[in-house]
C-alpha cells in the first residue's frame, strides 16, 4: 500500500530541505526524497564547500603578505590535497546537520530517484526497492546541474565543471576559465591565489556582466593586477583534450581565431534545471528551456504540484530557493486550513547576489543602467574603501559601495559593493529595501564606528551630496 503524507518534497537542496522543515513545523506529515546527498548540490558540492576552499586561499594569500602587517611568515606553501580535504570535511559536517534536522522535525527521508506518476503520487526507486508515496501536495525541488559545452563535455580529467574543480586530481598550472559569472570568477580566484596562471574568457563585453558596470570595471582592474588574463567579447570555438592538456580555439573580438594550450579548463557557462525524467510530461506540466513556471507562491498548472528553486525562473541562488520553500510550505498549510500563516510572493528585486572572489562582490536591486532604462531619475552615490578607517586598518583599502536612489521618492532602487566582506554588508541594504526604506531612514540611522558598515551610510550621504569623509 502506498505510504501517505500531507507533503512530499522531491529534492533536498536548500529549497527542498527547508520546505520540508517548514511543512513539518506547521504540523504537516512530511517526506523528502533525495537521490544522492541530503543538502543537495549547494551544501555538498556548491555554496558551502567552495567557500571553504576560498577561505583557505584567502588565508594563504594573507600569509604571503604577512610583511604588510608587521609579521614574518617563511616557508609558506599550499597543500592542495589538505585544502580539498578540509572543504569535504565541512560539507560532510553540514550534510550530517541536515540529517539531524530531518530527524528532529520528524521528516521521513526516502533515498532514491523520484518520479511523478500522477497528481499526489510519486514513485521512488532506491535503497528500499520501488515504493509509491502519496500526498495531497508535492513540491518539486530537483535543482540544477552545470551546463556542458556541446562540443566538449566535461571529462573530469582536463575539462572540469565546478564539481571537478572542487575535488581536483592535480593542481592546474595554466588554467582557462570559460564564463565570468559567480562560479567562474570564484574558481578563477581560488586557483590564482594558489599559484595557477589563470585566463578568463567571457562572451559579454565585461566580466560579472549581471553586476553594475562600475563594479565590473573595478573587478577587472583588480584581477588583472593579481595576474589574471581577462578577455571579454571573446568566444570559444573548440576544445580538444588529451593526456597532456587542452588545446582551445579562442575567437577574439575582431573575429580572429587562435589556438592556445592550457593544462586544464573550467566550464562555468550556467546551469540546466533537473526537470527531465521526473514525470512532468505525464502530469502535463510544461517547461520552457527546462524551467517550470509557477504562480508567486509556487503553484504549477496542476493542482497539488508545486515547484521551487532552480527549476523555476531565476535568479538561481540557494537563498532564493530557501525563501520559496518556506513560502510554498506556508501556502500549502493555508490550503489545509491554517489561518496563522500569511505567505507572500517573492519580490525578485530584493534578492541579493554575492560573489566570493578577492575582492568580494555583492549587490541587490537595480544597477544604475537598469534603473535609467526603467525611466527613473536617479540620485547615485559612491564611497571608496580608502575613506573608511576600518578598511585601512584591515589592510583592505580597495573597493567601493554604490547606492542608486529614485530622485523623486527617495526609494532605494539598488546597492552595489566590491571589497572586503561586502557579502556580509549587503544584507543591511536588503533589509532596507524590504522595508521600503528611503534615503532619510538610512541617513538617520546610527552606524557603529569603526566598521566597514559606515561606508553604507556614507554611500547614501554621497548620493545627496552630503558625504563626510571624501
Amino acid at each position: 500500500m502506498a505510504e501517505q503524507y500531507d507533503v512530499i518534497v522531491l529534492g533536498s537542496g536548500p529549497g527542498g530541505y527547508v520546505a520540508a522543515i517548514r511543512s513539518a513545523q506547521l504540523g504537516l506529515k512530511t517526506a523528502i526524497v533525495e537521490r544522492e546527498n541530503l543538502g543537495g548540490i549547494c551544501l555538498n558540492w556548491g555554496c558551502i564547500p567552495t567557500k571553504a576552499l576560498l577561505r583557505s586561499a584567502e588565508v594563504f594569500h594573507q600569509m604571503q603578505h604577512a610583511k604588510a602587517y608587521g609579521l614574518s611568515a617563511t616557508g609558506v606553501a599550499a597543500d592542495l590535497a589538505a585544502v580539498v580535504a578540509r572543504s569535504r570535511g565541512v560539507a560532510k559536517q553540514l550534510n550530517q546537520g541536515v540529517t539531524h534536522l530531518m530527524k528532529k522535525n520528524k521528516v521521513a527521508v526516502h533515498m532514491g530517484v523520484g518520479k511523478l506518476l500522477a497528481p499526489g503520487k510519486l514513485e521512488v526507486k532506491g535503497e528500499k526497492g520501488t515504493e509509491v508515496l502519496t500526498a495531497k501536495h508535492i513540491i518539486v525541488a530537483t535543482g540544477a546541474r552545470a551546463r556542458d559545452l556541446p562540443f566538449a563535455p566535461a571529462d573530469g580529467n582536463r575539462i572540469w565543471t565546478y564539481r571537478h574543480a572542487m575535488t581536483p586530481k592535480e593542481m592546474p598550472t595554466k588554467l582557462l576559465v570559460i564564463g565570468s559569472g559567480a562560479i567562474g570568477i570564484e574558481f578563477a580566484s581560488f586557483y590564482n591565489d594558489l599559484g595557477a596562471d589563470v585566463t578568463v574568457v567571457e562572451m559579454a563585453d565585461r566580466i560579472v556582466p549581471a553586476e553594475d558596470a562600475d563594479v565590473s570595471a573595478f573587478l577587472e582592474k583588480s584581477l588583472t593586477k593579481q595576474g589574471f588574463k581577462i578577455r571579454t567579447k571573446t568566444g570559444l570555438e573548440g576544445l580538444v583534450a588529451d593526456a597532456k592538456g587542452v588545446k582551445a580555439k579562442i575567437k577574439a573580438p575582431d573575429g580572429k581565431v587562435t589556438e592556445e594550450e592550457f593544462s586544464h579548463v573550467i566550464v562555468a557557462v550556467g546551469v540546466v534545471a533537473n526537470t527531465e525524467n521526473i514525470g512532468l510530461e505525464t502530469l502535463g506540466i510544461p517547461t520552457e528551456r527546462g524551467i517550470i513556471n509557477t504562480d508567486p507562491l509556487g503553484r504549477t498548472n496542476v493542482k497539488g504540484v508545486w515547484a521551487i528553486g532552480d527549476v523555476t525562473p531565476g535568479p538561481w541562488l540557494a537563498h532564493k530557493a530557501s525563501h520559496e520553500g518556506v513560502t510554498a510550505a506556508e501556502a500549502i498549510a493555508q490550503e489545509f486550513g491554517n489561518k496563522e500563516v500569511h505567505p507572500h510572493g517573492l519580490d525578485r528585486r530584493n534578492i541579493p547576489g554575492c560573489t566570493y572572489c578577492h575582492p568580494q562582490v555583492a549587490s541587490v536591486g537595480l544597477t544604475e543602467a537598469k534603473a535609467k532604462e526603467a525611466g527613473y531619475t536617479l540620485k547615485v552615490g559612491t564611497f571608496p574603501f580608502i575613506g573608511n578607517g576600518k578598511a585601512i586598518a584591515l589592510g583592505e583599502p580597495e573597493g567601493f559601495i554604490k547606492t542608486v536612489f529614485d530622485a523623486k521618492t527617495g526609494e532605494l532602487l539598488g546597492a552595489h559593493m566590491i571589497g572586503a566582506e561586502v557579502t556580509e554588508l549587503i544584507q543591511g541594504y536588503v533589509v532596507g529595501k524590504t522595508l521600503e526604506t528611503t534615503e532619510q531612514e538610512l541617513m538617520n540611522t546610527v552606524f557603529p564606528h569603526p566598521t566597514l558598515s559606515e561606508m553604507m551610510h556614507e554611500a547614501t550621504l554621497a548620493a545627496y551630496g552630503r558625504a563626510l569623509h571624501i
